[in-house]
């Protein structure tokens, strides 16, 4: 059996299509051409604004013409994330594989985040059963690097005062607000120096680490492989002279890193040294993660001199920095047990071509003052090691209304059809909601979707039987709402 033939049949085809199709972040531009020819192919009407977003519309079942206008909104990039290196994001198909109850991709990010979601919506356009009031479908680009989507959408792209966002992964339950987001990126601009002569150079990497999403698997206490790695380093350098060569690990502001390597030297008496001490510092690290990172792994091999390093002034606050440079939870909820209210993500470093090197990190939070108080002390950190420092422009968290008129459908939908009352939650992950609220002061809004798990890492995976509890939950909610008045 393959992807296209699993239940609920119409969501699965139009599912597995999706993921034939490439579609990074900022790179979008065949799903967006997929969408405007989905809505020719089945006459429906389409648009596009200046940034790229799609909008599809659909009128009414006839007799449901005064019901209020829905809008289903999800977005059309991935995360690109792969076991392997050379695997071409930009133009080669997601392989799907069917496992047990779970459809996941062979090594590499399913998707399915947004991929399932979108989905659905279109499904919804499509179904010649569903009864609806008039859809509107919303499907924004760059959502996993910026938001660029929902922060440039054109003035009347909607009219739609109910939005389903079906960018959850949750079965049985129910989303009503998340946290804002901001990036802080820190730049150290270094001098080339010679490789120093009579040193022993190794290259150590920290791989296979489990990752996920930094706002959905924060909680999780995974290991951040820039920070094993920086960690190590400083350890050595307190008492020995290590010079830096490389330094490169993680990849997205949103993904926790999974693997990081750095090519460092030490006098060549040193080196046994070096050995003893990573195996002693991989057993440690094995200790701390037992039980949640099964995979986890640290190596070292030596390598050949290397052309240059890092000059020793740079290598030094680099190193200091990465390994005092906060990540993870830094508070919890006190109003919703079990939610982290702050975090912060340590995401990747880059060593760039002109001589510099980028730091990334990414900051959430549900209180907008505590989601600029951990932003500036991740800038203290890096400005102090003589970084250059900024902020990105930041988006605002989603409030939650327990009053919300589409929670209590959307609820008594996923009841009548099962027997349970879902959960009622905010979510820690960053979700579009809060930016057209500010835009769309009146929207009544919810978010759901199936049951996703390890999004933004190689392990993404979707749980089949979810998929068709959350087809029936959004086709009841449409059918509900068909039945009201504007």
């Amino acid at each position: 059996m393959e992807v296209k033939d699993l239940n609920p049949k119409i969501v699965f085809e139009i599912f597995d299509q999706i993921t034939k199709i490439p579609r990074p972040s900022k790179k979008e531009e065949k799903i967006r051409q997929y969408l405007l020819d989905f809505a020719k192919e089945h006459n429906i009407a389409a648009k596009t604004d200046a940034v790229g977003n799609v909008v599809l519309t659909k009128p009414a079942t006839p007799g449901h013409e005064d019901a209020p206008t829905v809008i289903l909104q999800g977005h059309m990039d991935m995360v690109c994330e792969s076991n392997d290196k050379n695997f071409d994001f930009e133009n080669s198909p997601i392989k799907t594989i069917i496992d047990g109850e779970w459809v996941r991709a062979d090594g590499t990010t399913l998707g399915a985040d947004n991929g399932i979601g979108v989905a659905a919506s279109l499904a919804a356009l499509i179904d010649p059963t569903l009864v609806h009031g008039p859809l509107e479908v919303l499907v924004t680009m760059d959502e996993e690097t910026g938001m660029t989507g929902a922060f440039g959408l054109g003035k009347d792209m909607i009219s739609g005062s109910i939005l389903l966002n079906l960018d959850s992964e949750d079965d049985a339950e129910i989303f009503v607000g998340c946290a804002g987001g901001i990036d802080t990126t820190a730049t150290f601009s270094y001098q080339r120096a010679a490789a120093p002569v009579g040193y022993h150079y190794f290259k150590i990497q920290v791989v296979n680490g489990l990752g996920g999403h930094s706002g959905g698997d924060i909680h999780l206490g995974r290991a951040n492989a820039n920070k094993v790695l920086a960690r190590f380093i400083w350890n050595v350098m307190k008492s020995k002279d290590v010079v830096v060569a490389e330094f490169d690990g993680g990849n997205l502001r949103n993904a926790i890193p999974r693997a990081a390597h750095a090519v460092v030297g030490v006098p060549a008496s040193d080196k046994e040294f070096v050995r003893i001490e990573l195996n002693k510092y991989a057993a440690d690290i094995a200790n701390e993660y037992s039980g949640v990172e099964p995979t986890l792994e640290i190596d070292m091999e030596s390598v050949d001199s290397p052309e240059y390093c890092v000059d020793a002034a740079t290598a030094h606050n680099l190193i200091y920095s990465l390994y005092c440079a906060p990540h993870g939870v830094v508070s919890m909820s006190r109003d919703l047990e079990g939610l982290v209210e702050t975090s912060t993500n340590l995401a990747s470093v880059k060593m760039l071509a002109d001589d510099k090197i980028l730091v990334t990190t990414s900051q959430r939070s549900s209180v907008e003052s505590r989601k600029l108080d951990i932003a500036n002390q991740v800038e203290a950190v890096f400005a102090l090691a003589g970084a250059e420092v900024a902020h990105g422009e930041g988006y605002p968290g989603w409030q939650p209304n327990m009053n919300s008129q589409i929670m209590q459908i959307t609820s008594d939908a996923y009841e009548e059809l099962y027997g349970i009352k879902p959960a009622i939650k905010a979510i820690h992950a960053g979700l579009e909601c809060g930016l057209f609220k500010s835009v769309y002061p009146n929207l009544d809004m919810v978010s759901f979707g199936p049951t996703l798990r390890d999004v933004h890492s190689p392990s993404e995976r979707m749980h089949i039987p979810a998929v068709d509890r959350f087809w029936q939950q959004l086709r009841r909610t449409l059918e509900k709402v068909a039945d009201l008045k504007k």
